[in-house]
């Protein structure tokens, strides 16, 4: 039997819990400026944000691992002449980016050093959507 099913599954399984914690931080981080004058809140976000960003990177890590592994065991082969590849790649680079600045805006709220406004988080929020849909698509539909 083919590991290509079980690859592609638990690649698809660690990707939607990585993005539903990419989802949900920014979120966070909305309400969290919202109430940086409440310092009991303040301090409950601070916790909430922290245990979310680790809680959700062994999954971008699991995620990345087993599409690493995929394209390894033949996906590179049958694929990687095609700039549909390239480009989700490059869109999956960029995530993994907006991961890690997640983790720069969480340590801004631990420290203090928040320069943004709840609404800039609310537009911020909306970024790995976009992602998403552009990776599933190319996946999906391998266009060009």
């Amino acid at each position: 039997m083919s590991p290509w099913p079980w690859l592609k599954a638990l690649h698809l399984i660690f990707m939607i819990s990585w993005f539903a914690g990419l989802f949900y931080l920014p979120r966070l981080f909305v309400h969290h400026a919202m109430s940086l004058d409440q310092p009991v809140l303040d301090e409950k976000f601070k916790e909430m944000e922290r245990k979310l960003y680790y809680f959700v990177t062994p999954w971008m890590i699991l995620t990345l691992a087993f599409g690493i592994w995929m394209l390894l065991a033949g996906a590179w082969a049958a694929y990687g002449s095609m700039m549909w590849l390239h480009i989700k790649l490059l869109l999956v680079g960029i995530l993994v980016g907006y991961h890690f600045w997640c983790g720069k805006l969480m340590r801004d709220f631990r420290d203090g050093k928040n320069r943004h406004s709840h609404k800039w988080y609310r537009w911020f929020n909306e970024f790995p959507l976009f992602l998403l849909v552009a990776i599933v698509l190319l996946a999906v539909f391998k266009p060009f």
